[in-house]
């Protein structure tokens, strides 16, 4: 191979080797509220970095006496963002959502059908699921020069890179027989055209999943006092 060909051959190496290292999913600079919270949005606070982007944690809780969760079915919160989103698709996500979910607090809570005491009712709607298009990630993410129009860690256009997919999620815990709130949140995350998974076209929105499950089991386990919680990777 001559010296020509090998200098692009070596840039395309490192630069793969440069975006498997970046996270699969980024928090975004902005979400809006769907309405699913109801009275709630006038407590919530922004968050940051690793937390949701709004959120709110009631000071009076004893973390410690809620050993149960009443999981409800995940919505779909239909507005501008999902209405685009076919019935099949609308179906997998939501599947894909409640399993991540489950498993998740399965690891340090009973999973039951019935309010009590020390029991909490978990409530989840998804109110943005965009697909990324995977023929132009194939092409984005694996020539160097197109990938400088964005910039390696995703340049934000109306708070999403471009050709990635995003997603949205609220949340609340209330205690399931007082429905006293305990924890709500509204978050907004995206793709950063890591490669893993760049030809699957809702790979983005199910890393941003997987993500949120993972958060919200440390996020309880830290607000229990337990010291060895396992911080998720986004």
């Amino acid at each position: 191979m001559s010296t020509l060909l090998q200098r692009p051959v070596l840039a395309l190496f490192f630069f793969i080797l440069i975006l498997q290292g970046c996270a699969s999913t980024q928090q975004r600079r902005n979400v809006e509220g769907s309405g699913f919270l109801g009275n709630y949005y006038s407590l919530l606070k922004k968050g940051g970095d690793e937390k949701a982007l709004l959120g709110y944690i009631n000071p009076n809780v004893n973390w410690n006496t809620y050993t149960k969760v009443i999981l409800e079915p995940v919505r779909i919160w239909k507005d501008k963002e999902t209405e685009g989103v076919s019935p099949e698709d609308r179906q997998t996500l939501v599947n894909f959502l409640h399993g991540q979910i489950y498993d998740a607090l399965g690891k340090d809570y009973t999973i039951v059908q019935q309010a009590g005491p020390g029991v909490m009712r978990a409530s989840f709607a998804i109110t943005e699921a965009e697909a990324s298009s995977p023929v132009m990630d194939t092409v984005t993410s694996i020539i160097p020069q197109l990938r400088i129009l964005t910039g390696i860690k995703g340049y934000i256009v109306g708070g999403k890179p471009g050709f990635v997919g995003s997603a949205s999620l609220e949340m609340k815990l209330t205690d399931a027989q007082t429905e006293m709130l305990l924890l709500a949140d509204v978050d907004r995350r995206g793709g950063t055209k890591n490669l893993s998974g760049m030809t699957m076209e809702w790979n983005d929105v199910e890393k941003a999943y997987k993500y949120w499950a993972g958060l919200l089991r440390y996020r309880l386990c830290d607000l229990r006092g337990v010291t060895n919680c396992q911080e998720p990777k986004a």
